[in-house]
Formats: structure tokens, C-alpha cells, sequence
């Protein structure tokens, strides 16, 4: 199982997702209560575009428990998987326990500013967007004005007279 789990993520990272979602569909078939094959098998329907397969395997594998670094990979999954669908207050809540299972992730709070943004919640996503700029950001011109950015990033609506 172990040695047909590790082909299924060579042929996605040599780019041939139908095979490696084809395997992946075989192996949670027989091995339906396995947390990192439901964990890959959702992210090969994601890479296929058919995001609304992609939903009950991420479910399955993070109710199931997951190693922390697929944990991450699965909350930025379905985060994003259900706000491409639509389904932004659930996306919302995926990334809410993302982010509070793993502060430090930047790339699931910048999915979460997206789904901020679907939400109408433009300030709040613009404050998360610029404050994770300036975080990882080692562009000289940004860092010059890292404090500035700071400052504004959460009174974008602000003016001042």
C-alpha cells in the first residue's frame, strides 16, 4: 500500500494527475479508513478541477487524523476548494482552524483573505494581504516602507485632513 501511495504522488508530481487520481481512487477504495490516502486522493480531483469530489475526501482524511504537515495541506485544500465552489462561510471556517492551528502558515491566510474578499469583507482582507506582505516580503523598495504599510493596513478607509 505504502509503495502504491508513493507512485500515485510521483506520477502527480511529474504532472500526470489522471493516473495518479486513478491509483488514488483504487487505493482508498481498499484502504477506505487510511487519513493520508483519502488526504491525496482529494487533492488529485483538486488538480483535475473537479473540486466538489475533491470535498468528502479532505472531510474524511481530516476527521480520520492526519500528520501535521498534511493537516496543513488539507486545511488550505478544502479552505480553498470550498470557496472556490461558493461556499465561503465554510471556507471561512476551514481557514479560521488553519490559522489557528498553524499561525505561522502564510499561505493559508492569503486563501483566507481571498475568501474575506468573496464575503465582502475587503478591509479585513486587504489588512491580512498587506500584513503578510510585509512579513515575508524582501523586496528593498516594500521594506523601506514596512512601517508605513504597517500603519495603514488596517485604516485603508481612513483619510486624514
Amino acid at each position: 500500500m505504502e509503495m502504491e501511495l508513493e507512485k500515485a504522488v510521483a506520477l502527480r508530481n511529474s504532472g500526470h494527475h489522471k493516473e495518479s487520481n486513478e491509483l488514488l481512487i483504487k487505493l482508498v477504495q481498499e484502504f477506505p479508513d487510511h487519513a493520508s490516502i483519502n488526504y491525496h486522493c482529494a487533492w488529485s480531483f483538486d488538480l483535475l478541477g473537479e473540486e466538489s469530489k475533491a470535498v468528502p475526501f479532505y472531510e474524511k482524511a481530516i476527521q480520520l487524523g492526519l500528520s501535521s504537515i498534511e493537516l496543513e495541506g488539507a486545511l488550505l485544500g478544502l479552505g480553498s476548494t470550498f470557496r472556490t465552489l461558493g461556499e465561503y462561510e465554510k471556507s471561512k471556517s476551514i481557514f479560521l482552524k488553519g490559522i489557528k492551528t498553524f499561525p505561522n502558515n502564510k499561505a493559508i491566510q492569503i486563501f483566507y483573505s481571498m475568501t474575506l474578499y468573496n464575503l465582502n469583507e475587503h478591509s479585513k482582507a486587504m489588512e491580512l494581504l498587506l500584513k503578510c506582505l510585509i512579513e515575508t516580503t524582501n523586496d528593498d523598495e516594500i521594506v523601506k516602507y514596512k512601517k508605513a504599510i504597517e500603519f495603514y493596513s488596517n485604516k485603508l478607509d481612513e483619510t486624514w485632513k
